[in-house]
């Protein structure tokens, strides 16, 4: 319906006050349900550009939208300083909220797009293991892949692991003085972080060993057979410990292509680069690219003939665009990384491969301890992202024998993902709000702004948490078990609802799928995070002041209904964030 009042006023618009071309304004979901389902800031918008005064305005645009709105069911009003609030009668809310109890998980889902979105995220570094600054953009970066795929873009899910630079000639130096096979292959990534860790600390200070893992990097590009056997045997024991923090997230990224496998392609985008006259020479024989605007200038590639993270990262821009032909690439990084990406992506657009409107820089904020600091891999002081996982299911199983003492200990086994295990339920469930906590601890705040990790607020059933979104949801399932209804799609008196509850949660499922177009638009996952914590509220104050298996027959049959839709859209608003709902807590 927004979309449809959108148009609406923009020809309005166009015709009463004779504007080529209509300004941009909004139409969205006020915080106060008593201003509407929906309104928009058209006239104070167009105030500025009329001179006039934001209400007069206003009026003038109620009044032409006057049969429009009878036509569609729609009630306007005036609010000052000049909004225009609208107020959907019973038939739309009623056609919503069917539509929902017919198509179920389906509802919302966009019809199948022409258009490719590339989205790269989760791009660890070998040899190293998976930390807590990993964990914002594996699960930023998988929840705008579920929910492009959900509104029917073609989406390629990928990751560019740096397994390729200088720092793998500083772990291969280090190997070669101090490393020990034996205890690498019993705990590969704890020894080889290890290496790396007692090398860079030592070569701070000391230029003949960063020279020495310079020239082992050489080496490794110029297929140096021992240093290639030892950066092999790494690299297949870091994607082996990749995949475990995946599976446990329940992260899957199909298409990993690695900085390694650019490597035949470097000489080519250097080529380009010298060419078209986009790089330059210093006197050093270093490639540089500059940049007209006064942006700093990229290095291409060094004065001893070896290449960077830019050049890998140029190749790879061009091979996914002659592959796939994206309309879009997104790239989910820190927000550190803005300048690189800057430049990286205005040296694609100066060489040709690709426009720099194609590109998106999806920027997220740090991962903080409790004191504030990050979490840095070089001073030894990294947290293992699988470590934090177990934490969390472990803190979570307190919280599910609090809550339900009874439950069974053993399961039944199930084929659902990652479900098929023979540890109790309550471990399974222990598992789902405890992951789920992670995640959306994370996502419900602005992905721009840095993050204090607090498992008090991450694990709260009566705060901004997962826990406390799953255990409305669980309420739900419960008065649906107890009510033995298969499904409520059927005849509904919507007329019934009378109480000021249920018309707020009824009235608050309409904006699911704007919520999820909302999200996309704009690279983020929180505004879908926001929509849930907001119904799961709706839904306990429904649940807990409401009552509804004690209704008369009809009533009772109505709220059954509104109970469904809602356990439908909070089930999926949380599987597209990543996050799975248990059964019953």
């Amino acid at each position: 319906m927004r979309s449809q009042i959108k148009t609406a006023l923009g020809v309005i618009v166009s015709k009463k006050f004779g504007l080529k071309n209509v300004p941009s304004f909004s139409v969205e979901a006020p915080e106060n349900a008593e201003h509407g389902d929906y309104a928009t800031n058209l006239a104070l918008i167009l105030a500025k550009i009329l001179k006039k005064k934001p209400m007069d305005i206003a009026r003038a645009v109620d009044m032409e939208l006057e049969a429009w709105s009878l036509k569609h069911g729609i009630k306007t009003e005036i609010a000052p300083p000049g909004f225009i609030n609208f107020f959907l009668d019973n038939k739309n809310l009623g056609a919503a909220l069917k539509e929902i109890l017919k198509k179920k998980e389906r509802f919302g889902r966009g019809a199948k797009k022409k258009e490719t979105i590339i989205i790269e995220y989760s791009s660890p570094n070998i040899a190293k293991p998976m930390g807590v600054h990993h964990l914002r953009t594996t699960i930023i970066g998988q929840a705008l892949v579920n929910i492009h795929s959900f509104l029917g873009y073609k989406v390629l899910a990928m990751s560019f692991p740096g397994d390729w630079g200088t720092q793998f000639g500083s772990l291969i130096a280090a190997y070669k003085k101090w490393g020990d096979a034996k205890k690498i292959k019993k705990n590969p990534i704890k020894e080889m972080l290890n290496l790396y860790v007692r090398f860079s600390h030592l070569a701070e200070g000391d230029e003949t060993l960063q020279e020495e893992a310079q020239k082992e990097f050489k080496k490794l590009e110029q297929g140096h057979k021992e240093n290639r056997k030892i950066w092999t045997w790494f690299r297949k024991e870091s994607f082996k410990d990749f995949d475990k923090v995946y599976k446990k997230l329940g992260v899957k990224i199909p298409l990993v292509f690695a900085e390694s496998f650019f490597e035949p392609y470097l000489k080519k985008v250097i080529a380009d680069a010298v060419n078209k006259k986009i790089a330059e020479r210093g006197q050093d024989s270093s490639l540089v690219v500059k940049f007209p605007d006064g942006t700093p200038p990229l290095l291409l590639q060094k004065s001893d003939g070896a290449t960077l993270y830019a050049t890998r990262d140029l190749a790879q821009m061009k091979y996914r665009v002659q592959k796939w032909h994206p309309a879009k690439i997104l790239i989910v990084v820190a927000n550190q990384q803005t300048l690189y990406f800057d430049q990286i992506f205005k040296t694609a657009a100066m060489l040709g491969y690709t426009k720099k409107e194609n590109l998106v820089h999806v920027k997220f904020g740090m991962v903080l301890d409790s004191t504030g600091k990050k979490f840095a891999t070089r001073e030894g002081k990294l947290i293992p992202l699988a470590d934090v996982l177990d934490e969390a299911v472990r803190r979570a199983r307190k919280i599910v024998d609090q809550l339900n003492p009874n439950l069974p200990q053993k399961a039944k086994p199930r084929t659902a993902t990652r479900s098929a295990s023979s540890a109790g339920e309550k471990n399974k469930i222990a598992e789902v709000v405890g992951i789920g906590g992670l995640k959306f601890f994370d996502m419900s705040q602005n992905r721009l702004s840095d993050i204090v990790f607090d498992w008090n607020k991450m694990l709260n059933l009566k705060g901004a948490s997962a826990p406390y979104v799953q255990y409305a949801y669980a309420r739900l399932k419960s008065v649906l078990r107890k009510a033995k209804i298969k499904s409520s799609v059927g005849p509904i008196d919507l007329d019934l609802l009378k109480e000021k509850q249920e018309q707020a949660l009824w009235r608050h499922l309409v904006h699911f799928t704007e919520t999820i177009e909302d999200a996309a638009a704009r690279y983020e996952p929180s505004r879908l995070a926001e929509y849930l914590l907001k119904l799961a509220e709706k839904i306990n104050y429904f649940y807990e002041t409401v009552p509804i298996l004690s209704a008369e027959k009809e009533i009772k049959k109505t709220r059954l209904a509104l109970v469904e839709a809602a356990a439908i859209i909070i089930k999926s608003g949380l599987n597209l964030l990543g996050i799975e709902v248990p059964e019953r807590m």
